[in-house]
């Protein structure tokens, strides 16, 4: 289940770098596409951190940082390819991948941040309840570090280039979105600790079984 759990953290942090240019609305909330794929990560720390500990949690997200550059790094290699003739799609190629360094730096920088701070929050809660409510810590971390990330990588990304007034509206739009996602996904996260605790117990059990036989 760790290992699940790892490759599809790192899955939907490439996955929401690749997404973010496209932009939806939702009434009248307009929102990046990224922000329906990133918030689940915090949902997968989260889990992590149950289960398997505050410190597999933070090489989760060491891990998640260190792709996300690698992923860069090729990405930017493959737009400066020369294309070839028959590939008459380069400027719709950079335009998706490409994006801009001051948005790709916003985002790693919101990452580093906020999930440290959210899984450093949810231990805080973990060694204060103890193995009750999960609820709480799943919610009050996630919520927190969703704040600075938004706060961050808009700020960031933005700053300078649009009013003020749009500037907060964004950071406004987009926190909203993910307190709510925050609050759903709960029942989810229950579901996943008891899944993978499930499967400790089975790995513990499986070794004594066969001294047993």
């Amino acid at each position: 289940m760790f290992v699940y759990l790892n490759a599809l953290f790192v899955g939907l942090l490439i996955l929401s770098n690749i997404i973010s240019v496209k932009l939806f609305s939702v009434g009248s909330f307009v929102l990046p596409a990224a922000a329906i794929v990133y918030v689940v990560t915090y949902l997968i720390t989260d889990v992590i951190g149950e289960v398997y500990g505050k410190e597999a949690a933070m090489k989760t997200v060491r891990a998640g940082f260190f792709t996300q550059v690698v992923a860069l790094l090729f990405v930017l290699a493959s737009i400066h390819l020369p294309a070839a003739d028959i590939f008459g799609m380069q400027a719709e190629f950079e335009a998706i991948l490409g994006g801009s360094f001051r948005v790709m730096l916003a985002s790693l920088l919101a990452y580093v941040v906020s999930q440290h701070i959210d899984v450093s929050i949810f231990h805080r809660l973990k060694m204060k309840h103890g193995e009750k409510k999960l609820w709480l810590r799943n919610n009050l971390s996630t919520v927190s570090s969703q704040l600075l990330d938004t706060v961050i990588f808009i700020v960031v990304a933005f700053f300078g280039t649009v009013p003020t007034g749009v500037l907060l509206g964004m950071i406004a739009t987009q926190y909203v979105f993910k307190f709510v996602v925050a609050l759903v996904d709960t029942p989810i996260t229950y579901l996943l600790v008891r899944i993978a605790k499930k499967e400790q117990v089975q790995q513990i059990e499986r070794p004594s079984q066969i001294q047993v036989s």
